[in-house]
This record gives structure tokens, sequence and C-alpha cells, in this order.
């Protein structure tokens, strides 16, 4: 063996390579025509995936004879690293057509690809094919697939998955919990990991991290305490993973305090630790307090991730008030994140909620590149402030650029046309929504039709529109329509759809508050009366009376 064959090999065997490495030693290779080697070709294609360059790795796949399963695995994974999910799932039908087959990676990285890109469907194909392979059984295939049906909240195909596995290891136990907590079951996920330990499967920091992840409300407090008591016990406290994971679920149990003292238990807590604070912070409405604790960071000169400047943002827009937001995109240019797509997008949102909304459109206009959440946050901030028109506009253009929209596209797109009362042009855009685009709509999306119909006066075509969708029908969308009968003082309509969630025992609060509005625009004085003594709950129990607090200077 050569001398440079030598180097040439133990260069190939460094993890990662620069891009002007990668360029070098592909241009070693190409001289000698190693490149037609498939090993030397999926070593090289993994350096460009990592460097971002998917168009030398794809040129260099396509001219490469021979191709192994290897390099078939590499360039796909590739694709789905950067969610280029189209191209991945191309390729993978590539390989289906080809004389090889997919093995267990090829299965799990697009299982992955899959319910990252919400693919539902897709899932399923993928485990018809493992069916038809043999593959279901096995345990990188079986953890992949449990762990795809989890995160689409699909946790019975899950389980049934999971079971069809021969001797499951520790990964794919850990992906069923997983899926339970994912799916808000943290009953079924605590006996399954107590199923797990009387087989005699120690369970690792990743069990508790994803027990630990199903529980968020206060009431399930003391099952996290217990958790974190047997964290201590097992030493998993050292576990950054597991820290950051106990200070997320203290948060969103609303103790903060807990909270708090855990992450200054560990040593040195990490950026993820600090973010599972600041987030919990956040999102318990404590926002001056998170904003606080950000700038300390900041101080300290731990530099924050994406993830980290997306949450806070979201938050700073609470305020009200556009200085933290834009101290804070003053710290995304500092550090060069202002090209990230959850930083960028979360910056539009962020100047819209503010009431600056030609902020936020130079935002996306200062992209060189854009996804569909970029588009999406464009498309709300636009339509909130009544420019339908313009998020017309920005929709077609991701049309135009081949990005698939979702259903938070459309939500923006609608609540544009309910802003800015546009019937025929909402009535399009739901019609596209699910004969062109096939997707389901949901609760929000009725909403906005009803209101879009309601609100110009159109009450029978929303209360037709509302009778058409299948039961049961969300509280929430008797709600709009009753909403939209209050503006058109129509209490006729209104006491017929009352009269239909009294009979169903779906009433809320709400409700009785814009009836009894709706009467008393009509001096029906006599109903207003009835509809508060019968303020009754479920118990039987009369309902307390709000109440409001009134300074009065002594």
């Amino acid at each position: 063996m050569s001398i440079p064959f030598r180097i040439l090999l133990s260069k190939l065997s460094i993890p990662h390579q620069s891009l002007s490495n990668t360029k070098q030693l592909h241009a070693i290779i190409a001289k000698t025509h190693l490149s037609f080697d498939p090993f030397f070709a999926t070593k090289i294609i993994r350096y460009y995936a990592l460097n971002g360059d998917l168009y030398s790795a794809h040129q260099l796949f396509d001219g490469t004879p021979n191709r192994s399963i290897f390099l078939w695995n590499s360039i796909i994974r590739a694709y789905a690293q950067v969610h280029d999910f189209k191209n991945a799932f191309c390729l993978f039908n590539q390989l289906l057509s080809s004389e090889l087959c997919p093995d267990n990676f090829t299965y799990a990285c697009i299982l992955r690809a899959c319910s990252e890109n919400n693919d539902v469907e897709g899932v399923r194909l993928v485990h018809g094919g493992l069916l038809v392979s043999g593959l279901e059984m096995d345990s990188i295939c079986g953890s992949a697939l449990v762990n795809a049906y989890s995160k689409l909240g699909f946790v019975d195909e899950a389980s049934k998955a999971f079971h069809g596995v021969v001797d499951p290891d520790l990964a794919t136990w850990n992906s069923l919990i997983y899926g339970y907590g994912y799916c808000g079951y943290w009953e079924e996920g605590l006996k399954l990991f107590n199923s797990m330990r009387t087989m005699g499967i120690k369970p690792d920091e990743y069990a508790m991290v994803a027990l630990l992840s199903a529980l968020n409300s206060p009431e399930l407090l003391p099952i996290g305490q217990e958790i974190h008591g047997f964290c201590i016990k097992s030493g998993f406290l050292a576990n950054d993973h597991v820290g950051s994971s106990l200070v997320s679920m203290y948060s969103r149990c609303e103790c903060l305090n807990s909270a708090q003292g855990v992450l200054y238990s560990i040593s040195e807590p990490d950026i993820v630790t600090w973010s599972a604070l600041i987030t919990g912070l956040a999102n318990s409405g404590e926002i001056k307090r998170a904003l606080s604790f950000f700038e300390q960071r900041n101080m300290e000169g731990i530099k924050a991730d994406p993830v980290l400047i997306a949450t806070i943002l979201v938050a700073s827009a609470q305020l009200g008030s556009i200085m933290p937001g834009c101290e804070i995109h003053g710290y995304v240019f500092r550090h060069g994140l202002e090209f990230d797509f959850r930083v960028a997008s979360a910056l539009i949102d962020m100047y819209s909620k503010c009431g600056f909304i030609d902020l936020a459109i130079r935002v996306m206009n200062f992209l060189p590149r854009r996804n569909i959440i970029v588009y999406n946050s464009a498309i709300s901030g636009l339509g909130s402030h009544g420019h339908a028109n313009e998020a017309f506009k920005v929709f077609s253009e991701a049309i135009d650029k081949g990005f698939i929209p979702d259903e938070s596209t459309f939500s923006g797109l609608l609540h544009a046309c309910c802003q800015a009362g546009l019937v025929r042009e909402g009535e399009e855009i739901y019609t596209r929504m699910k004969d062109e685009f096939g997707i389901k709509p949901r609760n929000e999306h009725y909403v906005y039709m009803v209101k879009i119909l309601g609100m110009t006066g159109k009450l029978k075509e929303a209360y037709d529109f509302v009778l058409s969708l299948s039961e049961p029908v969300d509280a929430g969308i008797w709600g709009a329509l009753l909403a939209c009968c209050e503006m058109h003082g129509d209490s006729a309509l209104a006491d017929t759809i009352m009269q239909y969630i009294f009979g169903n025992r779906m009433q809320e609060d709400s409700h009785s508050v814009l009836l009894s509005r709706i009467y008393a625009n009509h001096g029906r004085w006599g109903d207003v009366e009835k509809l508060r003594d019968d303020g009754i709950d479920d118990r039987g129990q009369r309902k307390l009376p709000g109440l409001s607090w009134i300074g009065v200077k002594s």
C-alpha cells in the first residue's frame, strides 16, 4: 500500500472535514478513479452533507456506478437531515425501483423523515414495506416505527408496532414510553416503565426524559417529584438532558422555584437547561423574569441557541412593547442567527404582534432562503393587520417556489379573509385547502369560516355550514356563530343555537354571556333574568358572579 493511499484512508476516517478539505479529497479520489468505488463515494457524500453542499453530494452520487446500499442511505439521509423531504422520498422510491433492497437503516431514516414531515400516510406505506421485507421485527426499524407513530400522535399503532418487535431493545422501550408521554398518557407510560424494570431491563437517562415529558400540569407534580427522587438515587442528575427535563417538568407544573433549584444544583448547566427554565417562566406568564434570566445568561457569556431565541421572542411579543424584541434582534445579528428559520419566523411574528408589520416583512425579505414556516408567519402577520391582498401574494410566492402549505398556512389566509370581510376569497381558500392540498380542516378553520360568513351578514349560510360538519361540533364553533348573531342582532337564530347547545350539554359560560347580551339588546329582560337564574353548573351548584376591583383614592 502506498503512503499517499494510507494517508488518504486516515483522512477519510475522520468524522468531519471542512468543505475545502472535502473538495480536495474528492479531487484526489477522482484522479485515481476511486470515486467510482461506493466506499469512497459514500465517505465524500457524508462530508458534503455535513457541510450542507447537497448539490456536490448529489452530483457525486449520480456519477457513481455500482451503488451500494450504504451510498443510497447516505444521500437519502443527507436530504432528510435538511428537511428536503421531497428529494429524500424521491430517492427512496428510486431505490425501491433498483436491484437493491432497502435495509433497516434506510427504513429507519425514511420513517424519521415521514414523522418530521407529519406524513402519516408515508409512515403507513413504509410500515407496509417493512411487513413485506420481514424487517418489522428488527429492533432498529421497530424503534423507528414506534417513534414515528408516537410523534404523530398514533400511540395505538405505536403500541402494536412495539409488541411486534422480537426482544425490543432499550431504545424501543423508550420510544413507546415517550409516545405515551407525547400523547398525554402518563399512566400508560409509567406502567410500561415498571414492566420494563420487572423484566430486568435497566432504564437509562432517556427513559427518565420520556417519563418526565408527559407531566404537564400541577396535579401531576407528586409523580414528577417521585421520578426526581428516582433520578437522584440512580445518579441520572449528572446527565444534562435529565436535568433539563426536570427543569421543564417543574416549569410546566408551575413549580418554578423547584425548577430554578434543580438548575442551580447542576454544576455546569448548559444552554439547554437554561432554556428550559427561561421557557418555563415565559410560558407561565413571568415574561419579565424570563427576559431577566436571558440577559443574565448573556452577561455570563452563554450563547443562546435558535430555539431559545425564538421562545424569548414569542414571550417578548406578549409585553406589547417592541423594545425587548429589538434588543433581541440586535443579539441575533451579533451572533449570526438572522438566517435561522426559527429565529426569522419568531422575529416576523414579534414585529407583527407589536404593530410593526413593515419591519416584519423586511425580516422576511432579508432572508436569502425561506421555508413554509417563515411564509406562514408573514401571511399571519399581514392577515392580522388587514392586508389580505399582500397575504395572498406571499402565499402565491410560496407556492411558486415549490413549498407545500400546511394547516397553519390556511389558518393565516382564512384569518386574513375574516379580517378583511372577503367571503368569496375565503370560500375559495377553504375549498383549495381541502381539494387541492388534501388538508383536513381543523376547528380553527371552521371558526374562521363561520366568522367569514357570519360577520358579513350571511348568518343562514354560516348556520348551514356548521350543520354540515361531522359531529361533534366543537363548542368554540357555536360560540363564533353566536358572536355573529350578536353583531347582527339575530335573537331568533341565537335561540335556535342555544337550544341545540343546551340539548347536547355543550354550553359554556361564554355562550350564556353572548345570549344574555343579545336578549338585552332586544329588551328581552325577562329572558336575561331567566338566563341568570339558570346559571348553575353541572354539579348543581350556582356559579359565582364575576368580580372586578376598582381603586378608590382615600
